[in-house]
């Protein structure tokens, strides 16, 4: 009971982070809630009783961290291409490039393809992003929208 407390408050904070005062969240501040709450679910498989919060909360601003991070580096050009990595790479096939204005480097990888409850085509991946010679990694999931597009879910 306590966990799923402890792990609502974050989430919560996250998207009141996210909100702000703008109606659509900027590139950093995305990037920041998919990681935070990637950090917090991975945190929260570690430990037990209070190690396990602490790992929650550390999983959660660490992720928050390396996410925005790499959110506010990408552009457009770079999210169109994690797209057509999740639409058209086969699982465990990478898809790497470096954005030629910010000379960011990144690499695609879809881990696992699967349909989640509603019947959605979702696929997890991991993103290896090298940002002013900083190495940074995040892994998440992603599902198929109506339109086509993927849409980060976690």
């Amino acid at each position: 009971m306590k966990i799923k407390l402890i792990h609502s408050i974050l989430i919560i904070n996250l998207f009141l982070v996210a909100c702000g005062s703008e109606m659509m969240p900027s590139k950093q501040t995305t990037g920041a809630v998919i990681g935070g709450l990637g950090g917090g679910i991975a945190g929260s498989q570690i430990g037990k009783g209070r190690g396990r919060d602490v790992a929650m909360v550390v999983g959660t601003l660490l992720g928050a961290a390396l996410g925005g991070s790499i959110g506010s580096s990408m552009d457009q050009t770079d999210v169109l291409r994690t797209q057509q990595a999740l639409s058209y790479n086969r699982t465990g096939q990478q898809v790497s490039w470096q954005n030629p204005d910010t000379q960011a480097q990144y690499t695609v990888t879809p881990t696992n393809t699967f349909r989640n409850n509603s019947g959605q085509d979702c696929r997890s991946y991991t993103t290896v992003a090298v940002i002013e010679g900083k190495r940074e990694e995040l892994h998440g999931t992603a599902c198929r929208q109506p339109d086509g597009t993927w849409k980060a879910s976690n």
